[in-house]
């Protein structure tokens, strides 16, 4: 006789039963195997007997390299560099220092409530999955559907977006490198953007255990390229503003008025470079122990990045000069141009590449974040084609037709730029917005219906109020990520982020009621574990791998 997995949703086990019977996509022709529970390991016997799904990675992460990679999406130094004109158009040096630190307060409380739900549900699903878990049966299908493509829009556009400011960083170096003689083409910017994408997409089809590898010295030479940089811009820089200057000078150049709202839309760049929280979960079953580790990554990773964000951004401002000069900058990056202006033509090569190195190291780890999505989305058929999809190579034991789907849409979304620049810009708000939103549908759950069952990583008594300021947090600063960041309102300076997530809801709905609604509800269980009698094994359906 067998043993239902640990679901704590009985009818999602009966409607999963139906999908076999009724789905009007095909479940493909596999043959069921055996293994035996006590020849894996626990996180691979915990992700079949309690979450229903067979283990299909290796699971090769450790402390260090899932502290690593969670470190390396919010990209810090080179994510700063390339969203901290943001701050100095809505209010100058004053807006820079307080937006982060009033906006990253909220952003912890965000990834504190995402790190508490990984610790209990720590899959590739992410978000969307805990959706299962914590809404009432009737109510998973549409909210995890919802969920989870909002998600997906978010990863995508965090990923084109990083590609972009890469390629401005790396023209941004050549151009230095030429006494700023030659200023780069938006066509140029969007090819090397596309190289770049494609770049990334061969790292992330090579094995595992090399992605590890490379994601681990990631952290060390973060730090150092931080450390040395701010030492140097500190020494080098002679006309340093004053402290009065950088703490209270407040220089709006948005065209918003009051001052007061202007200001605000600083808060875009520290929600830029402190998000994809969820990242991490979407390698958990390649993590160790991910239900203590992952949490720990994510919650340590960003309180770091607070920290030293808030400190960059105080050096910056020190070192910045005059703004209007640097925002005017041929380069069209202004701390590139603070670089140059500081350190002089060798020094603003050395730290612009080393940001551009950075930058690329987002790239590679939050495409891996997003294949693994992509993965996980096709393994519950959330998206069209999902038999492709969800294939893992049996040489490299990674998703490649899934890492490939993210590289085309991520050099898809790009190519609007040719149409645009202000569109790109709407690129860069509807990550933040869209991420943000995937992460509290889930937290609003966890309120409303009181189902959650806490992991080993929680927050006890303090888990309520956190989740609380999330939500209320991220609604406020969606509501000014809509707006354009300046006025008068044109072609040109329209925020286009509302038209993205528009048109990104609209395919969802679309799809949903034409297909989704037939056969989705909620993610799917792949294993079923048997009883003592059969010596306490499980069986499941394996997930298609290349040969």
């Amino acid at each position: 006789m067998s043993v239902s997995n640990t679901s704590e949703n009985p009818s999602l086990d009966k409607n999963n039963a139906a999908v076999a019977r009724d789905a009007p996509l095909p479940i493909e022709k596999t043959e069921k195997r055996i293994v035996q529970l006590d020849e894996m390991n626990a996180a691979d016997r915990a992700l079949a007997e309690q979450f229903g799904y067979q283990p299909v990675f290796k699971r090769e992460f450790g402390y260090l390299s899932t502290f690593s990679f969670a470190f390396s999406i919010s990209g810090l130094f080179a994510t700063i560099a390339t969203t901290f004109s943001y701050p100095l158009y809505a209010g100058g040096s004053a807006s820079a220092v307080w937006c982060w630190l009033i906006s990253g307060a909220g952003c912890m409380c965000i990834a504190a409530s995402v790190a508490e739900l990984v610790s209990a549900y720590p899959t590739s699903g992410g978000l969307y999955f805990t959706v299962s878990r914590l809404a009432p049966p009737r109510w998973v299908p549409s909210i995890s559907w919802l969920t989870g493509w909002i998600n997906l829009l978010g990863q995508i556009a965090g990923v084109a977006s990083s590609e972009y400011g890469s390629a401005q960083m790396l023209l941004a170096a050549v151009s230095m490198g030429r006494d700023f003689e030659w200023v780069p083409t938006t066509g140029l910017t969007i090819g090397v953007m596309a190289a770049l994408t494609v770049l990334c997409g061969i790292l992330n089809s090579l094995p595992t255990g090399w992605m590890e590898k490379m994601t681990r010295s990631y952290v060390i030479f973060h730090l150092l390229v931080l450390v040395s940089c701010c030492i140097a811009l500190l020494v080098k820089t002679e006309d340093k503003h004053d402290a009065k200057y950088v703490f209270t000078n407040v220089e709006p150049d948005s065209g918003w008025t009051p001052t007061g709202f202007s200001f605000l839309f600083g808060f875009l760049s520290v929600s830029w470079t402190m998000t994809d929280y969820d990242a991490t979960a979407h390698i958990a079953e390649e993590i160790r122990d991910p239900e203590i580790k992952a949490p720990w990554a994510i919650f340590l990773a960003m309180g770091a990045v607070y920290v030293l964000g808030f400190l960059f951004n105080i050096v910056l401002c020190f070192c910045m000069g005059d703004v209007a000069s640097i925002l005017s900058s041929p380069m069209q990056q202004p701390v590139a141009q603070i670089f140059y202006n500081s350190l002089g033509k060798t020094g603003g090569l050395v730290y612009a590449s080393c940001a551009f190195v950075l930058l690329q190291f987002i790239c590679f780890t939050a495409t891996q974040a997003l294949a693994r999505t992509v993965f996980a989305f096709s393994r519950d058929r959330l998206l069209p084609l999902s038999s492709v999809w969800r294939k893992v190579n049996s040489k490299t034991g990674t998703p490649l037709y899934a890492v490939w789907f993210s590289v085309f849409w991520c050099i898809a979304i790009n190519l609007i730029g040719l149409g645009s620049y202000a569109a790109i810009e709407g690129v860069f708000n509807i990550t933040a917005i869209a991420l943000d939103w995937s992460y509290i549908i889930p937290v609003v759950c966890k309120l409303l219906w009181n189902r959650f069952e806490p992991g080993p990583w929680h927050m006890g008594k303090f888990s309520t109020a956190v989740n609380l300021w999330a939500v209320i947090w991220t609604v406020f600063v969606s509501v000014i990520f809509f707006f354009p960041t300046s006025r008068p309102v044109t072609g040109e300076t329209m925020n286009y982020a509302i038209v993205f997530m528009a048109f990104i809801l609209l395919c969802a709905m679309v799809y949903w009621f034409v297909r989704g609604k037939k056969f989705y509800v909620g993610p799917l269980k792949e294993t079923t574990i048997q009883g003592e009698s059969n010596g306490g094994i499980w069986e499941s359906v394996p997930v298609e791998t290349e040969k």
